[in-house]
């Protein structure tokens, strides 16, 4: 499980990301990148690092699933994940 002062800060970075979005994609089209530059760093959504949604673990990370590979195969192996199941051949 990570730190929740870890989890809450990237939470907070996903909202500064929303409140500025409209604002950067206006800046972007009209090409002012020095009122751009001047905009909170965590507004760039480059600055978003996913995380497990169980237990927040940054690495390992599965985008189709929304959770790192530990609980990915662990949900698995449970068979609580549907459409997904071990390969053999």
């Amino acid at each position: 499980m990570a730190k929740t002062s870890k989890i809450q800060k990237e939470l907070k970075i996903e909202r500064t990301v929303a409140k500025y979005a409209d604002l950067r994609r206006e800046l972007k089209k009209k090409g002012d990148y020095a009122a751009l530059s001047k905009l909170p760093r965590n507004a760039s959504p480059t600055r978003i690092h996913r995380r497990d949604e169980l237990d927040g673990r940054p690495r390992g990370y599965m985008r189709k699933f929304h959770m790192s590979r530990l609980n990915f195969r662990q949900l698995a192996h449970k068979g609580q994940l549907p459409g997904v199941k071990k390969a053999s051949w």
